[in-house]
């Protein structure tokens, strides 16, 4: 346990020391990145989103089945849990497009 303390306390520092380091300007080439890591950080959210919810459907037909005196609490804890989880996506999908609105010619 010391060990690992040491290391995120090492790990931590340097990565206080260097991020001034990546607060430098760009000369216009980072809006590319912008793009690329857009559509990698939806593609994450998306495929989270999706094995969340098919396990929460998963356990939600195995309550179901095994207590069916139980479907209405069972079915609202359910649809409550899909839209939460839904929500990510949708809030991943607002910080994607708010950033790629900013990089259209007539935006500035």
């Amino acid at each position: 346990m010391r060990r690992f303390s040491a290391f995120a306390l090492l790990t931590t520092l340097a990565l206080c020391v260097a991020s001034p380091v990546f607060a430098q300007e760009s000369s216009g080439g980072g809006k590319s990145w912008v793009i690329i890591t857009s559509g990698f950080a939806m593609a994450i959210a998306s495929s989270m989103c999706a094995l969340a919810q098919g396990r929460a459907i998963s356990a939600a037909c195995e309550g179901i089945a095994r207590n069916p005196g139980a479907t209405a609490a069972i079915r609202f804890g359910l649809l409550l849990g899909l839209v939460l989880i839904e929500s990510l996506a949708l809030y991943t999908l607002l910080i994607v497009i708010l950033p790629l609105l900013n990089l259209a010619p007539g935006a500035r």
